[in-house]
C-alpha cells in the first residue's frame, strides 16, 4: 500500500467516531492510536526475547537498555512489558478497557510521555464508554505498520497525511504542523551537497529543528546523510510547541533509534532547549507571520539583559511577526568554527521564511539592525525565492535563507540570489493553499545553481555591504509670512505655547488680538512684532519676552517667498518640508545630494545627527524583467474584435 492509501485507511476510522465524535474530535483518537500501532509492529520482533530478559524484574523495575540489546538484541531505547499486543488485547472484550491501561502503562517511561501528551486514558475512557473501543483496536490491528511493510519515510508521509486531515476536519492550518516534502529535500540538499566531509568514515553529525512539528526534516536529513555515507552517526534533535506534533515526532525519532530525549515539548522562543549545545546542521520552517505578544515580556528582557550573549542582541522586530526570532535563535545553535581542531566543522542551516523578513522595517528598526547584523557577520550564504502555492495554509512567496558559520573562502563577502520562483508543476490536486510542487529535476537545478556560485539568469552574486543603505534626512529652510488673522490667532492660543496660561490672561490676549485682526500679510519677522507688542501694550496685554516670541512665531505660516528663520546663526529646518532618502552604502551622502536632491531644492542640507544605517533584501526588483506594453494599435484591433463579436450576439439576441 501507498502512505496515502494506508493514511486514508486509518482515517476510516472516523466512520466508527461518526455520529459519537465531532469532526473535530476525531483526530484526538485517531492519531494517538495510529502512533500506538506503530510502536506495537516496531515491538513485535523483540517482544517476547524482551519479556524474558525482563523476568525477575519488580513492575516498576526499568530494565537497564544495555542488558535488553544483549539478551534480547532489542535495537531501540524503548520497550513494552506487557504479556499483551494489540492483536491479544481482543480475545478479551470483558476486560479490554483495563488491559489496553495497562498495556500503555507497560511501555518504558519516555513512551509513556507520549501517550500522556495525547491524554490517552481519557481517550480510551471515553472510546469505552460508548463501547467503540473493541471496534477501534480491531480496526487499527487491521493497519499493517510494521517496519517491513511501511518505511520510516513512508510513515513520516502517513503521520503527515493523517495531521493534514485532522486539521481540514478541525478548521484548523496544516502548515503549522508540517513542510511540504519536496521544500524539506531541497533544503537538506542544499546543506548536505556542499559538505564535502560528510564522506569521512565514521563521521558525526548532529541535526537541530527548533520547530520539529511531526520531524520530517530530521527524517529527510538522516535520510540523504546516510544516502552519502551509510556509516555515519546522525544525531537528530528537536522541539516541537504543539503537543499532537510533538507526540508523533518523538515516536517516530524513538523508532529510528534516537535518543529518548532528544525530542522536547515545549516554546523554542521562551523556554529552548539544549542550553549550550550548537550543532552542524540547522533546519526550520517557523509559523509564518505569528506574533509574539504574549512573550514580550521575556523576549525583550532577554535582549536587553543577556544583549549579544543571549539570542536577541542584535535587535527585536515588530510584535505582530517572530520570524526574525526563530531566525536569530538558529543562528545561535550553528557550532561556531574551531580554526585548528581536527575535523571541526562549523555549523549550516536553512530556514524558511515568507517575504516579510527580506525588507520590513526602515533604517534603525528592529527587522533591519537584525539583517545588518546578519551580513555584518557574513553568516547568509544564500536566499532561494521559492513559487508561490508551495505550503499547505499559504500561497504567498516564500524564501530559502541559507546560513553558513564559516563560508568557504570564495564565497566571503558575498550573499548569492537564487530565483526559483519558476521552477514548479502544477498538482494534479490541490491540498489546502498547495497547487505547485518542486520536481526531482527542479531540487537538483536549484541546488546545482547554489553549488556552482555562477551568475546565470536565475543567480546573482552580490557583496554583503551592497544591501546596506544610509537614511538621511534632508532638510529645507524654514520661511514664514506674519499676520493676525482669526484662523491664526485660535491656532495661536490652542498652542502648547499658552497651554499654561490662566483664562482670565486668555481671554485679554484674545480680546487685544481680535481688536488687531487684520489680512494684511508681513514677511518681516521684526517689524511685525514691534507693531504686534505695540497693539497688546495699547490693550494693556502685557507678554514676557519668550511668550512674545513664541506668539509671533504662532501667528507664522510657511511661505517660500517669506522671511528666512534662523536661530544660533543658522536657518531653522521647516519639519513640513523634511524629507528622507536611501543612499546606497558605497555612495557618499554628499554626492548624492548634489546629484539628486540640490536641483530641485538648492536651499537643502542634509542633518547628519538624524543618519541612519539600514539594510534589506530586495530580491524580486533584482530579479524584475521588464516587459513594455503592447502597442496601442494591438490593443484597439483586440477591442474592435470583440466589440465586433458583441454586436453580432446582440443583433442575433434582438432577432
Amino acid at each position: 500500500m501507498s502512505s496515502l492509501n494506508h493514511a486514508t485507511f486509518i482515517w476510516n476510522a472516523a466512520d466508527i467516531l461518526r455520529g459519537t465524535y465531532k469532526q473535530h474530535e476525531y483526530g484526538d483518537v485517531i492519531l494517538p492510536f495510529t502512533v500506538l500501532s506503530r510502536l506495537d509492529a516496531v515491538l513485535a520482533p523483540t517482544k517476547q526475547a524482551v519479556l524474558a530478559a525482563c523476568e525477575g524484574l519488580g513492575p516498576d523495575d526499568e530494565p537497564p537498555q544495555a542488558m535488553l540489546r544483549a539478551k534480547a538484541k532489542h535495537p531501540y531505547s524503548f520497550w513494552n512489558r506487557s504479556r499483551h499486543d494489540l492483536k491479544s488485547l481482543q480475545g478479551d472484550p470483558d476486560n479490554l478497557e483495563k488491559n489496553l491501561r495497562d498495556y500503555v502503562h507497560a511501555f518504558s517511561s519516555s513512551v509513556r510521555d507520549i501517550f500522556d501528551k495525547y491524554k490517552f486514558e481519557d481517550t480510551i475512557a471515553d472510546l469505552a464508554s460508548h463501547d467503540l473501543l473493541l471496534q477501534i483496536l480491531q480496526h487499527f490491528a487491521k493497519a499493517n505498520l510494521h517496519p517491513d511493510a511501511v518505511s520510516n519515510e513512508q510513515m513520516g508521509h502517513i503521520f503527515e497525511e493523517l495531521i493534514r486531515k485532522f486539521a481540514e476536519a478541525s478548521n484548523e492550518t496544516a502548515g503549522e504542523h508540517f513542510t511540504p516534502r519536496e521544500v524539506i529535500e531541497l533544503m537538506v540538499s542544499l546543506l548536505v551537497e556542499s559538505d564535502d566531509s560528510l564522506m569521512t568514515p565514521g563521521i558525526v553529525r548532529e541535526v537541530y529543528d527548533p520547530t520539529a512539528g511531526t520531524g520530517g526534516m530530521l527524517s529527510v536529513a538522516a535520510d540523504r546523510i546516510h544516502g552519502h555515507n551509510a556509516k555515519a552517526h546522525v544525531n537528530l534533535l528537536g522541539q516541537e510547541i504543539n503537543p499532537a506534533s510533538y507526540a508523533i515526532c518523538k515516536a517516530d525519532m524513538v523508532v529510528k533509534g534516537q535518543p529518548i530525549d532528544n525530542i522536547v515539548l515545549g516554546n523554542t522562543l521562551t523556554d529552548p532547549a539544549f542550553e549550550g549545545r550548537t550543532f552542524h546542521y540547522g533546519l526550520s520552517n517557523p509559523p509564518f507571520g505569528v506574533d509574539w505578544k504574549q512573550y514580550r515580556k521575556q523576549i525583550e528582557t532577554e535582549h536587553t539583559v543577556a544583549g549579544y550573549a543571549g539570542r536577541f542582541g542584535p535587535g527585536l522586530p515588530r510584535v505582530s511577526d517572530g520570524s526574525l526570532l526563530f531566525l536569530m535563535h538558529l543562528i545561535s545553535k550553528l557550532r561556531e568554527p574551531k580554526p585548528g581542531e581536527e575535523n571541526a566543522v562549523a555549523g549550516r542551516g536553512a530556514i524558511v521564511l515568507n517575504g516579510s523578513p527580506l525588507f520590513t522595517g526602515g533604517a534603525g528598526s528592529g527587522e533591519s539592525n537584525i539583517r545588518k547584523w546578519i551580513l555584518e557577520s557574513d553568516y547568509l550564504e544564500a536566499i532561494v525565492g521559492l513559487p508561490t502555492d508551495m505550503f499547505y495554509n499559504t500561497g504567498i512567496a516564500t524564501y530559502v535563507w541559507v546560513l553558513n558559520k564559516d563560508k568557504p573562502a570564495h564565497r566571503r563577502g558575498l550573499v548569492q540570489l537564487i530565483d526559483a520562483t519558476g521552477m514548479f508543476e502544477k498538482m494534479r490536486k490541490s491540498i489546502g493553499s498547495k497547487r505547485r510542487k518542486l520536481s526531482d529535476d527542479h531540487i537538483r537545478e536549484i541546488t546545482k545553481l547554489f553549488t556552482d556560485f555562477t551568475e546565470t539568469k536565475h543567480s546573482m552574486i552580490f557583496r554583503s555591504t551592497d544591501f546596506f543603505y544610509r537614511t538621511i534626512t534632508v532638510e529645507r529652510p524654514l520661511r514664514l509670512n506674519y499676520a493676525i488673522t482669526q484662523v491664526r490667532v485660535e491656532k495661536a492660543l490652542a498652542s502648547r505655547a499658552f497651554a499654561k496660561t490662566d483664562a482670565a490672561q486668555l481671554a485679554a490676549l484674545r480680546a487685544a488680538l481680535e481688536g488687531v485682526t487684520s489680512d494684511v500679510v508681513s514677511t518681516n519677522r521684526a517689524e511685525f512684532s514691534r507693531s504686534l507688542a505695540q497693539a497688546l501694550t495699547d490693550a494693556g496685554v502685557t507678554l514676557s519676552p519668550a511668550q512674545l516670541k513664541a506668539l509671533v512665531t504662532e501667528l507664522g505660516e510657511p511661505d517660500d517667498e517669506g522671511e528666512l528663520v534662523t536661530s544660533a546663526g543658522g536657518p531653522v529646518a521647516d519639519a513640513g518640508r523634511r524629507d528622507t532618502e536611501n543612499v546606497p552604502w558605497h555612495e557618499d551622502i554628499h554626492d548624492y545630494l548634489e546629484r539628486e536632491v540640490k536641483p530641485f531644492a538648492p536651499d537643502a542640507w542634509i542633518d547628519g545627527s538624524k543618519t541612519k544605517e539600514g539594510a534589506e533584501i530586495p530580491f524580486t526588483r533584482h530579479f524584475y524583467e521588464y516587459v513594455p506594453p503592447r502597442p496601442l494599435e494591438e490593443i484597439d484591433r483586440d477591442l474592435d474584435q470583440v466589440l465586433g463579436r458583441i454586436r453580432v450576439r446582440l443583433e442575433a439576441v434582438k432577432a
